[in-house]
């Protein structure tokens, strides 16, 4: 993030170097605290044994704290803790362990991304129009997530998979995690302790914790009231509009040729100068895996459907939700259900998310959680591509932009060229240290490794080694078939001679994480632990054609 925060500096200062007079627009989307939680070691330190009190107490402290400051009004009633939280006073000490260094590793990350952030905003202060430039900085991902399960996990993207990993074995990695081995989250208590003083979590976009999220804004030219609060309800499409209409402009009706659809968000401009303005937004949808809820004038009817930190639910029932009712108005944390006590404000707010699910296109529901992300989706640039060449230089391709490999037979045949016998490196990676494969030339002979999410590594090395010049290295995959995730049997050919075979027996699923496919370089996290990434190809790569069978 401090690079990011580097070039977004340069940036301003060039652009205002170059043009004071002109206008900027910038967007800063840092990946905190978003998972993997990972911060510089001097940044967790900071948070040693702050957090061994466990998650009651912090939620208790973080509920007062937002009374005395006012983010919260008045009388205001703190949730109670749910029955899938437990008691921290019932872990275990090695639970507590981790649990605790969890959570120091994440305070940390988001104290790294706001010192980062205060960064940028000193910055724009020094800038000679600063006081006509509005920020908006909204703190939030949907709701603190409780994606790292109840154990709390290493591999965040294993988890998200389905797959538990015993206590045991995260212990092993404690003085790891946040560093660059890990792709760590913390425990579903915790994300409970985070959304104070609301129910729920990330996903469950049901209840506010699981969607209400902080926001600051500053116009030190327009806004003076500093340190004010507005209560006034708004959503994240509204922004956009709020910035097209303190700007003067229209929203575009076209981009690049393409016709744009009305935008639905509206303008609260109003409220940077009325903390009283009428309320802009009088209604608002909320739904992600069948999640969903609907404010209507101060009114939220909502029902929970399903728990993000379980993936293996039996779909739909979605006519046997229970929907809770709850008056935000009188009652900002939504602690006390009025369904049995209004059935008939109920069957009306049902009605009406009924007519905007319609509306936005909500339907058809889907609340599939592994098996969303196990779902074939269509080959990049064609829906029925099998085969695919890349030459070098194709680097940082998104996973999902990638030939999807899983769950099927499939070949990866490269040409490339030797000019000595020291060249080596990557010839084309997909993934990182939490799962993912790569074919690599290492001590001059050609290696296939796959990262099953670190639990198991299978690796096929050539019995010889390549020749000088140019060559064909080809990687086979059968696929044992039988469903997903199954083993197959891996190839390893020289010039179509087999030189290398093994067993591979489990494959991923679904994703291999946030990594990215690369030609030439392994550009993110390393697949394999016997090179050091980027490990970039010292030889010539001609291209490399993957076929899927």
């Amino acid at each position: 993030m401090t690079d990011m925060t580097d070039r977004a500096i340069n940036w301003l200062e060039y652009s205002k170097s170059v043009a004071p007079q002109k206008p900027v627009m910038m967007y800063f989307a840092p990946g905190a605290a978003h998972a993997p939680h990972h911060a510089p070691k001097e940044w967790r330190d900071k948070f040693k044994g702050q957090f061994d009190k466990g998650w009651d107490v912090v939620r208790q402290e973080t509920y007062e704290r937002q009374l005395k400051m006012g983010i919260i009004p008045k009388g205001t009633k703190l949730t109670p803790r749910p029955d899938w939280v437990t008691p921290w006073d019932k872990l275990s000490a090695d639970q507590k362990k981790l649990f605790a260094r969890l959570m120091e590793n994440y305070a940390g990350y988001l104290s790294f991304a706001d010192h980062e952030t205060g960064r940028l905003l000193e910055a724009i202060s020094k800038l000679p129009d600063a006081d006509n430039t509005l920020i908006f900085y909204i703190v939030g991902d949907n709701g603190a997530s409780s994606e790292g399960g109840m154990e709390g996990t290493v591999n965040e993207i294993k988890a998200l998979s389905g797959i538990s990993t015993p206590l045991a074995d995260n212990l092993k990695h404690l003085d790891e995690i946040g560093g660059p081995n890990t792709e760590p989250h913390y425990p579903v208590g915790w994300a409970w302790a985070g959304n104070a003083p609301f129910q729920w979590v990330k996903q469950v976009a049901s209840h506010f914790g699981g969607s209400r999220n902080p926001m600051v804004v500053s116009w030190p030219k327009v806004i003076k009231d500093k340190g004010g609060m507005r209560s006034q309800f708004v959503h994240l499409i509204d922004v956009l509009p709020t910035v097209l209409d303190a700007s003067h402009l229209p929203a575009p009706k076209t981009v690049d040729g393409v016709e744009q659809k009305p935008m639905d968000g509206v303008s609260f401009l109003s409220t940077f100068t009325d903390k009283n303005a009428k309320p802009v937004r009088t209604r608002q949808y909320f739904e992600i895996f069948s999640n969903r809820a609907i404010y209507d004038n101060g009114w939220v009817a909502a029902t929970q459907h399903t728990f993000p930190w379980r993936q293996d639910f039996a779909p739909g029932n979605w006519d046997k939700d229970k929907w809770e009712l709850y008056n935000i108005d009188e009652d900002y944390s939504e602690s006390v259900d009025l369904a049995k006590k209004y059935p008939e404000k109920l069957k009306e707010l049902q009605a009406i998310f009924d007519e905007e699910a319609k509306k936005y296109n909500v339907y058809p529901l889907d609340d599939r959680g592994t098996g969303r992300l196990i779902s074939p989706k269509p080959t990049p640039s064609d829906p029925k591509r099998k085969h695919f060449t890349f030459y070098a230089g194709a680097t940082r391709l998104a996973e999902t932009a990638s030939p999807n490999t899983k769950n099927k037979s499939h070949s990866i045949t490269a040409e490339i060229e030797l000019k000595s016998k020291s060249d080596s490196g990557i010839i084309v990676a997909s993934g990182g240290s939490s799962a993912g494969f790569a074919l690599y030339v290492q001590n001059g002979k050609p290696v296939y490794h796959y990262n099953y999410f670190d639990d198991a590594r299978y690796v096929i090395t050539s019995k010889e080694s390549l020749p000088i010049g140019k060559s064909t290295v080809r990687f086979d995959f059968a696929y044992d078939g039988g469903g997903t995730g199954k083993g197959g049997t891996g190839k390893l050919y020289i010039n179509d001679k087999l030189v290398g075979e093994g067993r591979i027996d489990k494959t991923v699923a679904a994703r291999f994480g946030i990594d990215t496919f690369g030609i030439g370089e392994d550009s993110g996290s390393p697949v394999a632990k016997s090179y050091k990434a980027p490990f970039k190809f010292t030889g010539i790569i001609d291209k490399v054609e993957i076929d899927l069978k």
